[in-house]
């Protein structure tokens, strides 16, 4: 579904991302872990058009995207959700689902009502202001507004981070039940135990290199992650 072939990113002097090359077969979760500054965040920002390599490709589905417009990859049904959410803070929960449809406007009510039966917290605040909800409702409603678009590929950074230890295990069996329904799922997360639990293959990066890769039960059972990532 995803390829990318030997990308090169630099913010300024600053040479982000290494000759990474990695892919993403459909129906797959695979995650990206790695330190702070590792470059995760980066890569799904270059993926997902919001930077440009110096070098390399991106395809997905068999299309060249690397010159790609970010928006363009919505209707070609590929959904970011960025770290940190970026939900619309002043406007209603409503409303933000709403606008993840703009490419998709047919069966906006049957859509809203699907997100509404997975996350029935944001049912019950669908006329609250985004802005005041906690951290794990903004988490999920982030998440909901990307599947208005009806993603192929839904691309998560840092779904837990701020969350407290339930919420995180609640939004790791929405990425599971998400991917039992055909999601595939590129996932970027500091919480390197419960990434690898969920991934069908990982990839470790590191200064901006990747520098290990395999299966999420292989990397888990791996000396070196558990020393690195896992606290062992």
């Amino acid at each position: 579904m995803l390829r990318v072939d030997n990308i090169n990113v630099y913010y300024g002097q600053i040479h982000a991302l290494k000759d990474i090359s990695l892919e993403v077969q459909e129906h797959e979760i695979v995650a990206l872990i790695g330190a702070n500054g590792a470059g995760k965040s980066t890569t799904l920002r270059t993926i997902s058009g919001l930077l440009r390599s110096k070098t390399g490709s991106i395809s997905f589905l068999n299309e060249d995207i690397s010159r790609t417009e970010a928006y363009k990859l919505v209707s070609k049904g590929m959904a970011h959700v960025p770290e940190g959410r970026r939900i619309f803070l002043q406007m209603t929960v409503l409303e933000n689902l709403e606008m993840g449809a703009y490419v998709n406007s047919t069966n906006i009510k049957e859509d809203i009502a699907d997100v509404f039966d997975r996350f029935p917290r944001l049912k019950h605040r669908r006329n609250q202001i985004a802005g005041t909800l906690s951290g794990g409702e903004q988490q999920m409603l982030a998440i909901g507004r990307a599947l208005m678009s009806h993603p192929k590929l839904l691309m998560l950074d840092e779904p837990s981070m701020g969350l407290s230890p339930i919420l995180v295990q609640q939004i790791f069996d929405i990425i599971k039940e998400l991917h039992a329904a055909g999601t595939t799922i590129l996932l970027v997360e500091q919480n390197a135990e419960m990434a690898l639990q969920v991934a069908d293959r990982a990839y470790v990066l590191e200064s901006g290199r990747i520098k290990l890769t395999g299966t999420g039960s292989e990397l888990a059972q791996s000396d070196e992650i558990k020393k690195a990532y896992l606290g062992g």
